[in-house]
């Protein structure tokens, strides 16, 4: 679970009202293990039997005073302090109870300690460290707890081992004394039996009663626990977490309202309620969006803490979490836990999940007399600045004041903060910052603020795709949004068509259906997409005359777009009817295609947004200043402003961006601009097809100017850009296909040749100042883009396609991925690496590279054969060989001083230090791969026992082979490590003829 704070159990008892003269009496009577600052036990006579009486009666007594504590409290933090100190009471409680109804038959009233018991305890390190294991177990009381993504079943199973470990202390400490030893022996033995295996059994049940009873007295400990058979197979649908308020309201019933700030932060969250879902101005006239009061569906969501190997991006990690359908207990347990002040709690999602309107409608209905919640878009703040700042910043927007943030949390009186920071993945996508350590930094604040008597809640939002990009604080749980179901989606439809029955109507249009979308299932499933299904089908059913088969995610975009396209147009001028289709589709491109431009401005700025001034100067720069809107392509975007301000997927807000005032643009969802950048970067790469020589034979030079222009600031490797790109690459012809994948391995040779620059006044990143190294990096960037391309249009291609003109293929590839990799950041390094798969076969030619576009989880790539590597024949069945430079080896990959070069070397440190001549030792197996020495020992060494029995007689003969003329020193080290393997030949060296 973590690190939590312990909570000792005299401290408990005080928190709830216990009396402090008989706390003081308890502490004494356990020889001040109580008592934290004493640290041990104390010279007093210490008799076991008072120390239950007075657990017993102390530990009933305040909980039953529980709920008139909680009465009193002052706020929401002091309630959960509370609530934490009554857990830690009947945890303890729990097991004296079952001391009293399984007293063992060695009477407890008999266990004292003579005065030579306590000052050996006292005195003897040993002695003192078995008898004072027992009362210290109360001193810091670390059982497990209840947390809301955990079934109680598992609780109280794991509560039950550290009762068994609490008995096993208490029986060391009997043990210990001379009363029990003066027992006769069968009596002890079935004393022995009654506290090792009836006592912790006991235990859990008085723990299950008296939880339950706490839970009639506070609310909150019916939140901690899942009753996953109830809350599974319900179906109701739950709109906009309004359960939350109910849950929550009235816990905190003295909690002073919010002011000033605070209850202007309040206003601003509980506003968005009322806002529409989208803004509907660029949808069909008389569509009306409802509200998210109205709309907002609780999606269903499966939740686990993240421990142990793999991690919540891959499918195969959330397998053991059911769904659950209980988001509001869920979240209403998950702000009031104790562990919650530990770690923040991460939420997944697909794109257009539901992540982001999640934050905004959790902030608008947690009870303001309770928590704090403020929203910190993080896409809208600076990056580089830490994360109390960026909490600042938000506030400042939402509210338009400045305060510090720990003003702002005194201003909320008793109320418990609730961060609630949307949108890591955009964060890990921001220019030249590395933020995968932002998960824990946020952890480290929460731990700093609870330290200042300021606990804090922290939720963090991301798509499910980049979750595998951060490092996890202990306790860290994560919750998946997960898609619709038919029974949501028709409730969502039926609100909808709810809401637009008048319009409808009005307009002679049939109501949507589930019928008309059940094809189109996998984008139904998510909110956002679903809402575009429903705008695309309400300008004329468009959605049942579209077709037989369901769209993919890349066709609904274009559809939804082209149409918003042309029905802007017709708002702009003659009504449709009068205007041709083929002038309209022509006017709808370039809507689309100024959209483009946005999206590109957005992508080749790493970043999620772009000024207004950025904006018009990347326009200037690649359009010119022609001069009317109507004149194609080539036409700046003149009136930009009201051109973009008529789609609703385009945002326009002020914000402050290095303490400057700035109008800038934003997609509303960021993979609609994911989707334009994929779009007309294939539209211009496409369109170099027309610009091939006259003569079909005939070879000369492309005019990629623009295409290279575009496409070398930043990678088309976002995992949501391949899709889209996939998806579009589908419905180009085969034969075209082909043909444009030739075209483009030509370009790929030809712009390593380039020596000017294109558009020189387009500048959307600022690479370093030297034009060698500009052009460099932006070349890097080019060919890698294009790689992806030519892969999306081949499926396979192998290195000497790419590189006809190189005469070691191989060697092309390596020299190529060095100079992307310059070019990249670490982020789109990761990125492009993992959508690649490299597999290394053999030409006529010699030594060849197979790619291929990776789909699904990376698995292990196939074994390596160093006869492939050092140009050997494959088989090869001749001499092994060995290389001297394995110390250079370590050398480069420490002077590269890069992340990926520095984890491999620390991990083969102990490798190069005792084995190194072995890294470059290279054994051969008739008809088989060659291998190192060094590897072939790590084979055996880790993983000797799964290897079959044939393999591991091989491997370790090939090891044995390998050992002639090698150094004395790394044969002998060798020799020992098979020695303690085992097997066959372990002792013998090659002098014993091994």
């Amino acid at each position: 679970m973590g690190v939590r704070r312990l909570l000792s159990f005299s401290d408990a008892l005080t928190l709830l009202g216990g009396d402090p003269p008989a706390v003081a009496a308890l502490d004494r009577a356990l020889g001040g293990a109580l008592n934290v600052a004493t640290g041990g036990v104390g010279d007093g006579l210490v008799r076991i039997a008072d120390a239950r009486g007075s657990v017993l009666a102390l530990g009933r007594g305040a909980v039953r005073g529980v709920g008139r504590r909680l009465g009193l409290a002052d706020g929401r933090a002091e309630r959960t302090e509370l609530l934490h100190a009554a857990h830690t009471v009947i945890v303890v409680l729990a097991w004296f109870q079952a001391l009293e109804e399984r007293d063992p038959p060695v009477r407890l009233e008999d266990l004292e300690l003579t005065r030579g018991e306590q000052l050996a305890l006292a005195g003897a390190p040993g002695a003192a460290e078995r008898g004072a294991a027992f009362a210290r177990a109360l001193a810091a009381v670390d059982a497990p707890s209840p947390a809301p993504h955990r079934p109680l079943e598992a609780v109280t199973e794991q509560l039950g081992g550290w009762y068994e470990g609490l008995s096993a202390r208490f029986l060391d400490f009997a043990e210990g004394l001379r009363a029990w030893s003066a027992r006769p022996p069968a009596v002890r033995d079935a004393a022995r039996h009654v506290i090792r295996a009836e006592l912790p059994r006991e235990a859990v049940r008085q723990y299950e009663s008296l939880y339950a009873r706490l839970a009639q007295e506070a609310p909150e400990f019916g939140f901690w626990t899942t009753q996953l058979e109830h809350r599974t197979t319900r179906d109701e649908v739950r709109r906009s977490l309004g359960g939350v308020t109910e849950l929550l309201a009235g816990l905190a019933r003295t909690a002073r309202p919010p002011a000033d700030v605070a209850a202007a932060l309040a206003r601003a969250s509980e506003a968005v309620l009322t806002r529409p879902v989208l803004d509907a101005s660029s949808g069909p006239e008389g569509v009306r969006v409802p509200a998210l009061r109205e709309m907002y569906l609780d999606p269903d969501f499966r939740v686990r803490e993240v421990t142990g190997p793999g991690g919540p991006a891959t499918e195969a990690w959330w397998a053991d979490a059911p769904v659950r359908r209980d988001l509001t207990s869920y979240l209403a347990g998950a702000l009031t836990s104790p562990g919650a002040a530990v770690a923040p709690l991460l939420v997944l999602g697909q794109p257009g999940a539901g992540k982001s309107v999640l934050t905004r409608v959790l902030a608008a209905r947690l009870p303001s007399a309770g928590f704090l919640p403020v929203r910190v878009p993080l896409r809208d703040v600076r990056a580089e600045d830490d994360l109390q700042d960026q909490i600042e910043q938000a506030v400042r927007t939402a509210t338009g004041e400045r305060p510090s943030w720990p003003e702002l949390v005194r201003s909320a009186g008793g109320t418990v903060p609730v961060l609630l920071l949307d949108g890591f993945d955009e964060l890990l996508q921001t220019t030249g910052v590395h933020h995968s350590d932002f998960l824990t930094r946020v952890a480290r604040f929460q731990q700093r603020e609870a330290d200042q008597g300021r606990p804090v809640r922290a939720l963090v939002t991301s798509r499910t795709a980049v979750a595998d990009r951060a490092r996890y604080p202990d306790g860290l749980v994560a919750l998946r949004l997960e898609p619709f179901r038919p029974e949501q989606v028709r409730r969502w439809l039926a609100l909808w068509n709810e809401a637009n029955a008048g319009c409808f109507a009005a307009r002679g249009l049939r109501p949507l259906t589930w019928e008309a979308v059940e094809r189109h299932g996998a984008l139904a499933a998510q909110p956002l997409l679903l809402t575009m299904l429903a705008l695309y089908d309400a300008a004329d059913n468009a959605l049942r005359r579209a077709g037989d088969g369901p769209f993919d995610e890349a066709e609904l975009y274009e559809e939804l777009l082209t149409s918003f396209a042309r029905r802007e147009i017709g708002k702009a001028g003659p009504s449709p009817a009068a205007v041709p289709d083929e002038e309209s589709g022509a006017r709808a491109e370039r809507e689309l295609q100024r959209l483009s431009l946005v999206a590109f401005a957005v992508h080749n700025r790493r970043r999620q947004w772009v000024s207004a001034a950025e904006l018009d100067e990347d326009l200037t720069a690649l359009l010119g200043r022609a001069a009317t809107e109507d004149s194609g392509f080539r036409t700046p975007l003149g009136a930009g402003e009201v051109a973009l301000g008529r789609f609703f997927f385009v945002q326009r807000a002020q914000s402050v961006r290095d303490g400057r005032v700035l109008a800038t643009y934003e997609f509303l969802h960021a993979t609609f601009g994911e989707y334009l950048v994929v779009r007309l970067a294939l539209h211009v790469l496409t369109s170099l097809l027309t610009h091939r020589p006259s003569l079909s034979d005939a070879r000369g030079s492309v005019d990629d100017d623009l295409a290279y222009t575009l496409l070398s600031y930043a990678p088309l490797s976002s995992r949501q850009m391949l899709r889209f790109a996939g998806a579009m690459v589908r419905r180009i012809p085969a034969a075209e296909r082909d043909r444009l994948a030739r075209l483009l391995i030509e370009v790929l040779e030809q712009h390593g040749q380039r020596t000017r620059e294109t558009h020189r006044a387009y500048r959307p990143t600022r690479f370093p100042a030297s034009p060698r190294l500009r052009t460099s990096a932006r070349h890097g960037i080019y060919g890698a883009n294009l790689v992806l391309v030519i892969l999306l249009l081949r499926e396979r291609v192998t290195a000497s396609e790419l590189f006809a003109s190189w005469s070691d293929h191989a060697s092309a590839w390596h020299r190529h991925v060095l100079l992307w990799r310059s070019a990249f950041d670490e982020e789109q390094w990761t990125d492009f690496a993992l959508s690649l798969s490299v597999r290394r076969t053999r030409s006529e030619r010699g030594r060849e590279l197979e790619l291929t576009l990776r789909s699904g989880a990376p698995g292990p790539p196939e074994p390596m054969d160093m006869n492939w590597l050092y140009r050997y024949p494959p088989g090869n069945d001749g001499p092994g060989w060995s290389r001297t430079y394995w110390d250079e080896l370590r050398h480069k990959a420490d002077v590269s001083c890069g992340t990926n070069d520095g984890v491999v070397r620390h991990a083969m440190d102990p490798v190069y230090t005792w084995l190194g001549p072995a890294v470059t030792t290279f054994v051969t197996t008739p008809g088989g791969r060659a291998t190192s020495l060094a590897h072939d020992v790590l084979e055996l060494l880790l993983g000797a026992e799964d290897l079959p029995p044939g393999e591991r007689d091989a491997v370790r003969a090939r090891v044995l082979r390998g050992l002639d003329g090698i150094a004395p020193g790394v044969r002998d080290r060798v020799l020992r490590l098979l020695a303690a393997q085992g097997g066959p030949h372990a002792g013998t060296g090659p002098e014993g003829g091994g």
